[in-house]
């Protein structure tokens, strides 16, 4: 692996195979159910960008839903165009910088039960404080955040980091694949999404704020892999991964 730094060559062997898993999941018949409640843990982290981002502009949220299709909703109040644009831009580059996020904590060796309580913590709160207005949220919901916590307290330390390792690739992975539907349904005249938003707002095209998330993405992706396959000093209490030899040996 060339310009793979020698101590994070594992780590990326252990990616590269959570990517195989999830092409495999999304194109092998019968395989993709087994792919659903990814799905649906996406589209929380997604319309939880959204909520964040809003909040973040002072704005407020009235509700966010997940469907059983795996698409979502968020309602928000409107600020301005900064607000506007901050705000519609949170979903897909918030679910790709989750990934990210997720890879760097990996790669500094930051305790997987921590990151996964974290993260389930996150969906809960999600659920509970917008999302009490559909049922099917409140059941997937609670479900995604009681099975990360359920991992993080009973699996073993190198299948936690592990399952974090499918979490990051599904967070980058849909949203570019999410992003690619975005850019064809951009083409139709005044359609409802993110990028449909953002025209409305700016009256800009869709198709140009589909083109700026789809290459704003791959800065992201590129930055975090650039940090992943990096040196970094090892603690002596990392956890091991799949593909790495144990310290000591």
């Amino acid at each position: 692996m060339p310009n793979i730094s020698a101590d994070a060559r594992p780590q990326v062997r252990t990616l590269l195979t959570a990517a195989a898993i999830t092409i495999a999941l999304w194109y092998i018949p019968f395989l993709s159910v087994l792919s659903y409640p990814f799905n649906l843990f996406v589209t929380f982290i997604h319309e939880g960008g959204h909520a964040l981002a809003a909040l973040l502009t002072g704005n407020s949220v009235a509700s966010l839903s997940v469907a059983t299709d795996g698409s979502g909703l968020t309602y928000t109040t409107t600020g301005g165009i900064f607000s506007q644009i901050f705000v519609s831009s949170a979903g897909y580059l918030g679910a790709m910088a989750y990934g990210a996020l997720l890879l760097f904590l990996i790669r500094r060796a930051v305790a997987a039960r921590y990151v996964l309580i974290g993260t389930g913590a996150f969906i809960l709160a999600l659920t509970l404080v917008f999302g009490l207005s559909s049922l099917f949220t409140i059941i997937a919901g609670i479900g995604i955040a009681a099975g990360l916590v359920a991992i993080a307290v009973y699996a073993p330390a190198r299948v936690a980091t592990f399952f974090i390792s499918f979490l990051a690739v599904q967070s980058v992975l849909n949203a570019l694949l999410d992003l690619k539907t975005l850019f064809f349904y951009s083409f139709v005249p005044g359609s409802h999404s993110d990028a449909g938003n953002m025209a409305r707002a700016t009256g800009i095209p869709a198709i140009f704020w589909s083109v700026v998330w789809i290459a704003l993405a791959f800065v992201i992706l590129s930055l975090a892999m650039r940090a992943y396959s990096n040196s970094c000093e090892r603690k002596a209490n990392q956890q091991d991964l799949p593909f790495e030899e144990p310290l000591g040996v």
